[in-house]
């Protein structure tokens, strides 16, 4: 680990760190010496940042301190790169342009041999093989996640019987061959995931589902992605089937 990395790394323990952090706790986690802890800690210090306490005792970051925005270390720069290239997997052309903004302005603040660096970006990762779908704006869809908003699909199974749910979306699930929207549907009264590309129209609503403190969210999380049929905890779907209004169908 280059010094630069360990000393931001160091800040960022004691960022984080609730009590004292004693120099061979730092040393453990760095995977150095407490005698190479002790140096660096006395570098920050002599470049003004607010590390207070001494050896034997433990350090502490004093409240207030903040790093300058994008400070990072070579890893994230890495981490960054490859999981912009991951977003080309997601079909969803807001989040590829999003990532694309990501990436220029993180370039720009980039210290200049960074910036070679990164802008040769020297990974590959494949484009995956979900289909795009034609009925159906992510986008949308997203915002209705994070504002409980319920949505009207018309949907097609793998023999293409056509149904139409009210459903009220919990999740994006993204895999590398296909995009599922998570959610408790109405018709149902159960969890179910729906693949996008077999969404012929969808319809956001004015009406909100009750996020429930974010108990939804834990059912669905209980069940295990790999298992989208399981039935959810009782008292989860107890909770959502009385919100469930009669639909009709």
């Amino acid at each position: 680990m280059r010094r630069a990395d360990r000393l931001f790394d160091i800040i960022q323990v004691l960022r984080s760190a609730k009590r004292p952090t004693t120099a061979a706790a730092l040393a453990e986690h760095l995977e150095v010496t407490v005698r190479t802890v002790y140096r660096d800690v006395a570098t920050l210090q002599a470049r003004r940042v607010p590390i207070e306490g001494a050896p034997g005792i433990g350090y502490v970051l004093r409240r207030g301190f903040d790093l300058p925005p994008l400070m990072f270390t070579t890893e994230e720069v890495d981490a960054i790169a490859v999981g912009a290239q991951l977003v080309r997997r997601l079909r969803d052309p807001a989040l590829q342009d999003a990532a694309a903004s990501v990436l220029a302005k993180v370039a720009v603040v980039l210290p200049d041999a960074t910036r070679a660096y990164f802008a040769l970006a020297p990974f590959y990762v494949s484009e995956g093989s979900a289909r795009v779908p034609d009925g159906i704006d992510l986008s949308e869809i997203r915002g209705a996640i994070r504002n409980n908003r319920k949505l009207r699909l018309a949907y097609a199974d793998e023999q293409d019987r056509r149904t139409r749910r009210t459903i009220w979306p919990i999740a994006m699930a993204y895999y590398v061959d296909v995009t599922l929207i998570a959610a408790w549907c109405e018709l149902r009264a159960d969890y179910r995931h729906f693949r996008v590309d077999r969404i012929r129209t969808a319809n956001v609503l004015d009406e909100t589902y009750p996020s429930d403190g974010g108990r939804l969210m834990a059912g669905w999380l209980a069940l295990g992605r790999e298992k989208p049929a399981a039935a959810p905890p009782a008292q989860v779907r107890a909770n959502a089937a009385s919100h469930v209004r009669p639909t009709g169908q």
